[in-house]
């Protein structure tokens, strides 16, 4: 007869850690009754290598190996290799030496629950089985959410330009890299014609999914209320009172909304409290977009003005978020405006590409890692 009589669970791939061989073959037995399948190893080399081979359901594993017989030592080092390798899979630790204070350390590594040697059958199995259900289902959520994020990363990706405009005498390049696949910030170009092109870019306070719908609801806004005829205050003004009826308490999104006039040789704008667009002048002289109004979704009568600024031959046009500038080194220094503005001007003329791709890289190997924070960066070159 079997030994489990509460609910039915998923038929699971265990792995078993122990250096007894009649320990091991016993818990194969007991596993095995239970509508299990069990693997067996009897050191800790062997349960990383197993699992570096297939993924298991469980691993029930001793504390206490032939190194190291009675403190656990062993086997809370293994422990925390195992949540490295596999930060989802559920362990219970079995000791004969054990004590409280050896369990909630055990615990505290990452363990889900605690055996005591000489074990009683039944309740062993309750454990594994309880513990197997619910890694199982961990692990389907964990698999609809990563499907769901994937989906969610593609569709904000195709929400923004796919290609840039391509202008007489103008270079236009872009890059967006969210921190973790999902973003707040968005950016935009929309041609109005062969010498008129309006830029956007944005970044919304916080991170991941919320940051991302709330993103979408910006970028939809710009695209509705951004024509040939409208100014930049009067596209931000409408976006920022759309934004306000919206938006979530405590929520706000930082915005510049720029319309390049080739002919004219003039740039307009207005930026709600974004990080002041850089222009590189032809000679390497620095200007910038400063600040027109405040930030979007506070203030529903808020009055935005239009600032404005030339631009000609040879001269580029830098916007990006802070995601670039706050990125810290590992001696936790800001890469910085200053060293951006620095960089950008010691860059050749000729490629728009080619500058937003050494900024990039720059703030890469200034942090040594992967992004700490979405970053946007926007470059409009004049030709000479």
């Amino acid at each position: 007869m079997s030994l489990v009589d509460g609910p039915v669970v998923n038929p699971a791939k265990i792995l078993v850690a122990d250096d007894q061989l009649d320990i091991l073959q016993a818990l194969r037995l007991l596993l095995v009754d239970a509508g299990h399948e069990a693997d067996l190893v009897s050191s800790v080399g062997d349960v990383i290598d197993r699992m570096a081979e297939q993924r298991y359901d469980l691993l029930l594993m001793d504390l206490n190996y032939t190194r190291d017989t009675t403190s656990g030592r062993e086997g809370l080092e293994l422990l925390e290799k195992v949540r490295t390798q596999d930060p989802a899979l559920p362990v219970v630790v079995m000791t004969g030496w054990g004590s409280i204070g050896t369990a909630v350390e055990a615990m505290r590594r990452g363990a889900r629950s605690f055996v005591q040697k000489p074990w009683d059958d039944t309740t062993l199995v309750d454990v594994v089985n309880r513990e197997v259900a619910e890694g199982q289902a961990a692990r389907r959520r964990d698999a609809r959410f990563a499907r769901d994020h994937e989906e969610a990363r593609q569709i904000q990706r195709a929400l923004l330009p796919s290609v840039m405009p391509i202008l007489d005498g103008c270079q236009i390049a872009a890059r967006w890299t969210p921190a973790a696949g999902i973003g707040g910030d968005c950016y935009d170009v929309l041609r109005f014609s062969d010498t008129r092109v309006a830029l956007s870019i944005a970044d919304v306070v916080g991170k991941g999914l919320p940051a991302a719908l709330l993103m979408s609801n910006l970028q939809a806004a710009v695209r509705a209320f951004a024509n040939a005829a409208a100014e930049p205050h009067e596209v931000c003004s409408s976006v920022n009172r759309l934004l306000c009826r919206n938006i979530a308490s405590g929520k706000f999104v930082t915005f510049c909304y720029a319309v390049v006039d080739l002919e004219g040789g003039v740039i307009s704008y207005a930026n709600a409290g974004h990080n002041p667009p850089i222009l590189v002048r032809a000679d390497g002289r620095i200007d910038q977009l400063a600040t027109t109004g405040l930030v979007l979704g506070v203030s529903n009568d808020w009055t935005y003005t239009t600032g404005t600024a030339s631009f000609g031959p040879g001269d580029r046009l830098i916007c990006f978020t802070d995601g670039m500038t706050e990125a810290r080194s590992a001696a936790d220094e800001e890469f910085g405006e200053d060293r951006l503005a620095a960089l950008a001007v010691r860059t050749p003329a000729g490629s728009a590409e080619a500058l937003v791709d050494a900024l990039n890289a720059a703030v890469i190997a200034w942090t040594a890692g992967p992004a700490q924070d979405d970053a946007t960066l926007i470059v409009i070159e004049r030709a000479h």
